[in-house]
């Protein structure tokens, strides 16, 4: 399959184009789901499924009104006639107990619907009576279910008045009986099954008699004068039911041959009166030798579904189920099928009963009114599973033959199938849901049923709330008790998709001990790591935020099992058992202790440095939930705690947005817990702010360009310090070591920045946070930044003089880098923890500030404004310059900070409350400390592991989208791929026609600001031109005529304000790997890894001058860099850092402007320095090949990959284009169509990666491209 995907696109491209296939298998960079999507959970779906109030019908009246033996005056019977009731013959015995037994028998078929409710029979009723019965129930059944069963056979047909009729005490008279009465009596929630002729007439009564008790409550409640406020309040009829056997103006069919009572048979006898039924029809034919009394002699019982009439019964109760679940609304099949078990029984056979008096020109009625069902096609289903059946019956009974059991439930599933199989995208719910729910109860089916059930449930949230709402949930619960091995990956797959939509079942799963499944399932070590992976899903959720399950989970050896798999191979296994980790112990101490225990934060500092970004970030949001307990602290916890913050500060170099988020919310925690020790920090550096004279950076030169530089003098540089050499600490002897080693200083008092970008770039530099009462700012963006800058000249670590306060010195570094860091949603979060406690300080009363800062809050910033000079951009660009102050300052006494701030120290206890300001605290200061911290909770949070569920509630065995050959995505990529090979083909014919002149301007653009960079998209005609302000981005049309003036889209990203006589930030991009080179005003060359997100190496360049150029080749590992000394150092990654340097050509005397490696296996080294040399190097020779010398002068210069051009830009107002001999080929000096405006002095240019198109960047604002003649193109 992989060959054919990859050879689709080649359809149609000639032989030789088979080498444009290696752009086909490029990888893509920061395409991932944490690029592409937004980090926070999936919306909650509104979920109806569970029942709120369910309820049970727990007593049942049977009112029988047949005065066996004298026909009612309103009914002329048929001779014969239908006479069985309760399938007996009233007139076989003598009246009276022909009466007790219909009644005993009616009982009996109730029973096997609901066997657990009080029946009371009234044979032959008087009002009273009824009245006496109906309200005993009532009173008995409290706010529970009553029904009320009617058989009127014997008495009048109802009137229109809302009467049915009974007998007086001598039956010698029918007595009529109100249904308003009867409501009242019955109150509600109620059921009414009436089985009378014209019985639709009671359903209607029923309705206009509930319309006026609701009229009377509303006047009642309006007017307490009114006469109808001083009587009782009538019950509401909202939750009743009615059962009618006919329409208001229809009569009981007479047929002889079925019972007079057909409408209680259907609903209590439905097997028997269909099968009954069906001999009935003249499709029997087909089946020789049933009759009406073979059926009777059907073996089984039909509560045992391996009996034929068991099976006949299982399956009536699916297709029933099908028929209501596909047709009902979904509440009102909530309300009738699954809220109470004999309510639902009654409704399924009511759907009978309609079928079969259908049949009989009768139509039953129910209240709610249900659509017509009785041509539904399951119905036929039913008749050929009966066919089926009654054919085997005579074999059966006369010869013994084995009962060959129904293909039914197998058919069905066959057609779920084929609906997930072959179905479109969008289409209807399967009709076969409710059988699979069925089917799980067979031992036969139930794997296949599962499988099927698990792949419908991939479909999606939707499909997941469809089987919840058709009542799957306690089907699966109760599987989580089988001991079937075969049964667990299955169950896995379906508990993870459903908890992955509704994670309220948790509580569920607890009660019924369903943890303990996933426990064990967790810890078999033959699980596939799939599985295993959904388990800790399914784990984390059930003790999230659930403290019962956390309880549970710690008893069942949760910790352990997780621990154990911290370091298996699967990735998103490594990351789920994090997740589980973090979550069992978020404010659950006991868990906490249990993974001290077991060492539980030093197994997890290794998935710190995991080569996955999305397992880092769980190990990291497991530290943060560890430290962040809110128990009482202990010294022993408190050196934990400073360990497991030690080590997350390592990884605020870490390439991944993703993970420094989730680290500034691990530290927030420490925040919180030692929120008095921070708050003594931050009023330290808030004063040394104030005070400390910081020196202003140097001011940019206006619109000077890249300096000449005639020497190998160039600025001091910075190194950049590592965190490789912490490591996890025990002891605070070993704490404190690891502390100076992790010292953000430098002996020369040079700054260090962590994090690349400007600092005064983030657009949180707007972004601060007050107080939780309100918004006023309380620490602005140039505040931190200049507190940031300030750590770096002072060393603070000896300010407290208490070792473990040093800790908290370092992560407000660690803070404060943080809140400066290029990626908005870091620096916002950053920002908010540092004002969190900056309002801590500026709310701290007088007797509790240092003493020598009585009033710290001026030391505040309350309004940011911009900055007017540059600080430092990056660990990778330009330094801060050494402040001019005394080394006296720089270094204050330890003896003397010691003593001046020991007073202040020793009013907070080690082991202090979480939120104890310290002496004399008063009540309201505790309130307020406990707003304060639900207020941090609130606004300093991820939605990393919301988002790292949205994975198990979305698709995962649907083929991706980029495999799937007939998918967008894919055709989008195949006509990418042939733009590609078409752009590139065309652009080679015309480099092969030869070019001669580079001239002909075809696109001018004024620039916002001075052009620094320009670059050509590869293959779509459009440049992105880059200021010290934004990034523009200019679309154009690309013809056979080339480019023409398109649309400028300016795009506000703040750039670095002045390169400070550095070269800035240089990089350089290997797609084939997807590695990033990056250099600078730095002494090493970095390379990051952009799938992994974090560094692979760091190579010296063994100078003391800046990197101007990088160049890479990824099929040889070499890298090779233009130094401002003017040497070119080639690098081979794959040796040690010591030997990796493999040559150093020093011919150039002074700065390099452009260094480039040739891509092919031979390709050689061409560089060209300020002073216009231009010199051709073989990697393996110790000296240039070749030499050229060009105007000198040179700003920028660039080479055309794939044609033998290189174009220079000169401070002299020109650009020059040379071929690979160093020949002239034409100089640049006017612009087109502005009667020979001469251009400014060149700043950047750049060749087009294919095309002869070279763009031009110059000091005067514009941006022009060039190309080869009209003719040509």
């Amino acid at each position: 399959m992989e060959s054919e995907m990859l050879q689709s696109p080649l359809l149609g491209l000639g032989e030789e184009d088979e080498s444009d296939l290696t752009d086909w298998n490029l990888p893509l960079a920061f395409m991932k789901k944490r690029h592409c999507e937004k980090i926070e959970g999936s919306k909650s779906l509104a979920q109806s499924w569970r029942m709120k109030d369910r309820m049970k019908t727990v007593s049942v009246a049977l009112v029988l009104c047949l005065n066996v033996g004298v026909d009612p005056p309103d009914v002329v019977k048929t001779t014969p006639c239908a006479r069985l009731e309760c399938w007996i013959d009233p007139l076989s015995m003598g009246p009276q107990k022909a009466l007790e037994t219909i009644g005993a028998n009616l009982q009996k078929q109730y029973e096997n619907w609901q066997p657990r409710a009080r029946y009371k029979q009234s044979l032959d009723p008087t009002v009273d009576e009824v009245k006496k019965l109906c309200t005993s129930l009532r009173r008995n059944a409290k706010e529970e279910r009553v029904l009320f069963h009617y058989n009127g056979h014997g008495v009048p047909r109802p009137t229109v008045n809302g009467e049915i009729w009974v007998f007086n005490k001598n039956y010698t008279q029918y007595i009529p009986l109100s249904i308003y009465d009867l409501q009242t009596w019955m109150g509600s929630p109620s059921i009414f099954v009436y089985d009378c002729s014209n019985a639709g007439l009671i359903v209607k009564s029923f309705k206009q008699f509930a319309l006026q008790r609701e009229q009377e409550l509303e006047v009642a409640a309006i007017n307490p004068n009114h006469p109808l406020a001083q009587m009782p309040l009538p019950p509401s009829m909202k939750n009743c039911i009615q059962l009618a056997a006919c329409e208001a103006n229809e009569l009981l069919p007479m047929i002889p041959d079925l019972p007079a009572d057909l409408f209680t048979s259907c609903l209590t006898t439905p097997i028997k009166i269909a099968l009954r039924w069906f001999c009935m029809q003249k499709s029997v034919r087909l089946v020789p030798g049933v009759t009406l009394d073979l059926i009777e002699k059907i073996p089984g019982r039909l509560n045992d579904r391996r009996t034929p009439l068991g099976e006949l019964n299982w399956i009536f109760t699916a297709i029933t189920d099908t028929i209501a679940w596909n047709v009902l609304p979904r509440d009102l099949f909530q309300k009738l099928f699954r809220q109470d078990l004999l309510v639902a029984s009654l409704f399924r056979n009511f759907l009978l009963a309609e079928r079969i008096m259908r049949s009989y020109n009768c139509t039953p009625v129910s209240s709610p009114r249900l659509p017509p069902t009785y041509m539904h096609a399951m119905w036929q289903a039913w008749d050929l599973a009966v066919d089926i059946c009654l054919s085997q019956l005579p074999t059966i009974i006369e010869e013994g033959t084995a009962f060959r059991h129904s293909p039914f439930f197998a058919e069905q599933l066959t057609a779920f199938q084929v609906w997930l199989t072959m179905g479109v995208e969008n289409r209807n719910p399967p009709e076969q849901l409710p059988i699979v729910l069925q089917v799980l109860l067979s031992q036969v089916h139930r794997l296949r049923a599962l499988d099927l059930l698990g792949r419908f449930l991939d479909l999606g949230p939707w499909a997941v709330s469809l089987a919840l709402s058709v009542g799957i949930f306690p089907y699966v619960l109760k599987l989580l008790q089988s001991s079937a091995r075969e049964l667990r990956p299955l169950l896995v797959f379906i508990w993870a998709k459903i908890l992955a939509v509704d994670s309220s079942c948790q509580a569920d799963l607890v009660k019924d001990n369903g943890h303990k499944y996933f426990l064990s399932v967790l810890a078999d070590p033959y699980m596939p790591a799939e599985h295993r992976t959904m388990t800790a899903f399914i784990l984390a959720v059930i003790v999230n935020n659930y403290n019962t399950g956390q309880e549970a989970c710690l008893q069942g050896n949760l910790i352990a099992i997780c621990l154990e798999q911290l370091n298996d191979p699967h990735p998103l296994l490594r990351q789920w058992v994090a997740i589980c980790l973090g979550r069992i112990w978020q404010n659950f101490d006991s868990a906490r202790w249990c993974g001290v225990r077991d060492s539980a934060h030093e197994k997890l500092y290794s998935l710190l440095s995991d080569p996955i970004p999305e397992v880092r970030c769980a190990a990291v949001f497991a530290l943060g939930t560890f430290v962040g307990n809110s128990a009482e602290r202990t010294d022993h916890s408190t050196t934990i705690d400073h360990n497991v913050a030690m080590m997350l500060a390592q990884l605020i170099n870490d390439g991944s947005p993703m993970v420094r988020k989730e680290l500034v919310v691990a530290l927030s925690h420490l925040v919180v817990q030692y929120e008095s020790n921070f708050c003594t920090v931050a009023l330290q550096f808030i004063e040394e702010e104030k005070n400390y004279p910081l020196p202003s950076p140097a001011a940019p030169e206006g619109g000077s360009l890249t300096p000449v530089r005639d020497g190998p003098c160039t600025p001091r540089l910075r190194s950049v310090s590592s965190y490789g050499n912490i490591r996890a600490v025990t002891s605070a002897r070993s704490l404190n070591k690891s502390l100076q080693n992790l010292s953000l200083t430098e002996e020369t008092g040079s700054s260090v920045a962590f994090s690349p970008g400007n600092l005064s770039t983030s657009s949180s530099a707007s972004s601060t946070l007050g107080s939780p009462e309100n918004e006023e700012y309380i620490l602005s963006f140039e505040t931190i930044d200049k507190m940031r800058r300030v750590s770096s000249y002072s060393s603070l670590n000896s300010l407290i003089g208490v070792s473990f306060n040093s800790v908290y010195t370092q992560i407000w570094r660690v803070l404060l880098h943080l809140a400066a860091d290029p990626y908005p949603d870091v620096s916002d979060l950053a920002m908010k923890v540092l004002n969190s406690i900056a309002y801590k300080v500026s709310a701290c009363p007088a007797h509790l500030c240092l003493p020598r800062y009585p009033k710290p809050v001026h030391a505040l910033s309350l309004r940011g404004s911009p900055p007017t000079t540059s600080t430092s951009s990056s660990s990778l660009t330009n330094e801060v310059p050494k402040p001019a102050v005394s080394r006296e300052l720089q270094r204050p006494s330890v003896t003397n900070v010691g003593v001046q701030y020991t007073p202040h120290s020793h009013q907070f206890p080690r082991t202090r409350k979480m939120f104890d300001k310290g002496p004399e605290q008063t009540a309201d200061d505790a309130d307020d400390a406990v707003g304060h911290k639900s207020f941090i909770s609130a606004a300093v949070q991820t939605g990393f592991c919301d988002w790292s569920a949205k994975y198990f509630a979305q698709p995962v065995m649907k083929i991706p989208e980029e495999h799937d050959l007939e998918s967008q995505i894919r055709k989008e990529r195949e006509w990418r791929f042939l733009r590609n090979a078409r752009v590139r083909k065309q652009a080679q014919k015309i480099i092969q026609k030869g070019i001669s002149r580079l001239d002909d301007q075809i696109f001018l653009n004024r620039n916002p600001g001075v052009p620094s960079v320009v670059k050509f998209h590869p293959f779509t005609p459009c440049i992105a031109v880059a200021d010290k302000d934004s990034i523009c981005w200019c679309f154009c049309s690309l013809s056979g005529a080339g480019f023409c003036s398109g649309l400028a889209r300016r795009v506000s990203i703040y750039l670095d304000r002045s390169k400070q006589g550095g070269a800035g930030m240089v990089v350089d991009w290997e797609q084939e790997t997807g590695l990033l080179m990056t250099s600078g005003d730095v002494r090493i060359i970095r390379i990051w890894d952009t799938d992994r997100e974090m560094k692979v190496q760091d190579i010296p360049t063994g100078a003391d001058s800046c990197v101007t150029s990088l160049s890479c080749d990824s099929h040889r590992s070499l890298i090779v860099a233009g130094l401002g000394d003017g040497s070119i150092r080639v690098f081979d990654r794959r040796m040690a850092l010591s030997e990796c340097r493999v040559m150093t050509y020093r011919e150039h005397t002074a700065w390099v402007v452009k260094a480039y490696l040739q891509k092919h296996p031979e390709g050689n080294i061409m560089s060209v320095s300020v002073n216009g040399d231009v010199r051709f190097f073989d990697p393996r020779m110790p000296e240039s090949m070749k030499v050229l010398q060009i105007v000198k002068g040179l700003t920028a210069l660039d080479i055309h990959p794939q044609a033998n051009l290189f174009a220079c830009g000169s401070m002299n107002q020109f650009t020059a284009i040379y071929n690979g001999n160093g020949e002239l080929i034409n100089n640049i000096k006017y612009y087109d169509g502005f009667m020979g405006q001469r251009v400014g002095a060149i700043s950047c240019l750049a060749f087009h990666p294919h095309w002869p198109h070279l763009a031009v960047g110059s000091n005067d604002f514009y941006i022009s491209v060039y190309s080869v003649e009209k003719r040509i193109r």
